[in-house]
């Protein structure tokens, strides 16, 4: 079984790729979607998202990175992939599962899924463009407003050549709201000769027996869930003991530090009340923990309550 950490935008940055991959065994991690309009991208662009391209495409600890691109312009988006496979990722992937507004008003992401021939289109171009020896793949949810083009949209997606395909058993209007309806997952994956990886609401260990189960697919991408136990991927491939809200915090001081020393540290505190809003979910003193330090602004305020439970934990 492989296990995928998938491409969330303003959430999976390098450094948390490099955090999250030291503490599991995943099979691949995907970048934030890199977005592509009517050109051909500067490397630089490409080395910002995905740093791990100066190392052979890998974390430090080892982990393949797949640079993931988000566009609506097929040749654009050719030209792209294969520089993003020039630079060194491990494979590419295209985006149409992105279900932010802004992003679906420049007809990207989701609203492509009304389109299953512009989703065709695309990968076709991708496919095209990209050595055969190297994977080019999609991630899609069940649909747009509706559920009623899923297979069209996989089919396309097959047709033009992909390696393999992600699912997110959402559609755009289902957001991120339980449940995931992984019964739509399994048709696909009967009807597609190619690998289907399935994505959504797996939470924890049994989540993802269940779902491979309902699926029968043997790989599975993880999301949220990463975020609110950070060695989920773990405890999925070797049955790892959870991680300990005194692990969890520790992890978040260790990431604190990294991201102080990066050129993020302006973002500080938003990042971390992000991660806070997942962590909720697994760590009840995380909860806890979150309402007295949402009240700050700066850094060392933050730090410092962070710090403090830390030292409360050991005392």
């Amino acid at each position: 079984m492989r296990v995928i950490l998938a491409p969330m935008e303003g959430v999976v940055d390098a450094l948390m790729r490099d955090i999250l991959s030291t503490i599991n065994p995943y099979d691949l991690l995907v970048t934030e979607f890199v977005r592509v309009v009517d050109q051909l991208l500067p490397d630089k662009v490409f080395l910002k998202l995905c740093p791990e391209l100066l190392n052979n495409g890998n974390t430090p600890s080892g982990t393949p990175v797949r640079v993931q691109l988000l566009g609506q312009e097929p040749q654009c988006m050719g030209e792209n992939a294969l520089r993003a496979i020039e630079l060194g990722s491990h494979g590419v992937d295209a985006n149409f599962g992105c279900p932010a507004k802004i992003v679906n008003r420049s007809k990207g992401g989701a609203v492509l899924l009304q389109y299953p021939e512009s989703v065709h289109d695309i990968v076709k171009a991708m496919r095209q463009a990209v050595p055969k020896e190297h994977a080019v793949t999609a991630k899609i949810r069940l649909g747009y407003e509706d559920k009623s083009l899923f297979m069209e949209n996989a089919i396309a997606v097959y047709e033009a050549g992909a390696t393999e395909l992600a699912i997110h058993a959402r559609s755009k209007v289902d957001g991120y709201k339980p449940p995931a309806y992984w019964e739509y997952i399994t048709e696909v994956r009967k009807r597609l000769p190619i690998p289907v990886i399935a994505n959504g609401e797996i939470w924890n260990r049994d989540d993802a027996k269940r779902c491979i189960e309902v699926t029968g697919c043997d790989s599975i991408m993880i999301g949220r869930g990463a975020i609110s136990l950070p060695n989920l991927a773990d405890t999925i491939k070797t049955g790892a003991t959870p991680y300990t809200w005194e692990q969890t915090l520790a992890l978040m001081l260790s990431y604190t530090q990294r991201e102080l020393n990066g050129r993020k540290s302006d973002y500080y505190p938003a990042r971390i009340k992000q991660w806070f809003t997942y962590l909720n979910r697994q760590y009840p003193a995380a909860d806890t923990l979150f309402r007295e330090l949402r009240v700050y602004k700066t850094t060392e305020e933050i730090v410092a309550v962070l710090e403090a439970a830390q030292q409360n934990l050991h005392d």
